[in-house]
């Protein structure tokens, strides 16, 4: 793995920089056993908790032009580490997740069609096993991964999750007990040129409360085990999702605290249930219910039931 020393020494400078641990690079296959190259992050401070790094074996890690966004990854998964749950989220309208087994980086679609293509699972988080999950297949047009700097997963991880959440939004993906891949295309409709930035909620700051309502029921409680624990409740990942920024999610969780509905640290970077919260239980379950029959094709059930003309 000679050819891998520089972009290897690049990555363990920017690990260290972020406060991040790097174990040593080790050969890897993606999807189509295509190599790689894998290793894992974590903080000495938090043992016991990692995260994934998988990069394409022919990526330059060390091209200058690659710097900055390697080092906002790194800087953002060290403070995520901190977090009980670093994998675990909740979309918009209420379901909690856990993102795993994505196989980095981007390969190009074995079907001919002109597409970049990254697989991976979301998982329902409720706290309580449930084997309900998704095998997604996110998809770029080639025109469209002209935006990103690389395929790799450090420029293109956030906007993936984000797109699974929308989609899962949108009811056009299904959690099943098993079942194929679901396709989730990023397509232009997710990113605005004239701004330079994907945009994937337009809500209201009422809503974007509401979500932070939700985060931190399900991470910081049910999650956790039922101890009350501290999450990141402004999350650059969350804000990108909620079209804002972690300055306003910081803002909108002091208006939560000043509810009585969680109870921030002193820089307001990170959120503790309390017990009002964890007394709404039967409410958050509710929405992810919600949430969950929205995903699912009732406009099957008839069929199914053999009431149709058809």
């Amino acid at each position: 793995m000679s050819t891998l020393s520089a972009p290897a020494v690049t990555l363990e400078t920017a690990a260290k920089a972020a406060g991040l641990v790097l174990t040593p690079l080790e050969p890897g296959k993606d999807f189509h056993g295509e190599p790689t190259v894998r290793a894992s992050l974590s903080l000495a401070t938090v043992p016991g908790r990692s995260v994934t790094l998988e990069l394409g074996h022919g990526f330059d890690a060390a091209n200058p032009k690659f710097a900055a966004g390697i080092a906002e990854f790194f800087a953002e998964a060290a403070v995520r580490l901190l977090n009980p749950n670093p994998d675990a989220t909740v979309t918009f309208h209420g379901l909690p997740l856990t993102f795993t087994n994505f196989s980095w980086p981007f390969h190009g679609s074995s079907s001919g069609a002109d597409t970049y293509i990254v697989h991976g699972d979301v998982n329902l988080a409720d706290g309580l096993g449930s084997p309900l999950h998704a095998k997604v297949s996110g998809s770029l047009t080639r025109t469209f991964a002209e935006v990103l700097p690389a395929l790799e997963q450090p420029f293109a991880e956030s906007f993936i999750y984000n797109a699974v959440r929308k989609v899962l939004d949108q009811g056009q993906l299904e959690m099943v007990k098993s079942g194929n891949r679901q396709p989730v295309p990023v397509t232009t409709r997710y990113y605005s040129a004239k701004q330079g930035k994907f945009i994937f909620n337009d809500a209201s700051p009422e809503l974007r409360s509401r979500f932070l309502d939700i985060k931190t029921y399900w991470l910081s409680y049910v999650l956790t085990g039922g101890t009350p624990t501290p999450i990141w409740i402004a999350d650059p990942r969350d804000a990108q999702y909620l079209n804002t920024t972690a300055a306003d999610l910081r803002k909108l969780a002091q208006g939560l605290q000043a509810e009585g509905k969680l109870t921030l640290s002193p820089d307001g970077d990170w959120a503790t249930a309390t017990q009002a919260t964890i007394d709404r239980g039967e409410y958050f379950r509710g929405l992810m219910e919600e949430a969950l029959s929205f995903t699912r094709p009732t406009f099957n059930e008839d069929m199914r039931a053999g009431n149709t003309n058809m």
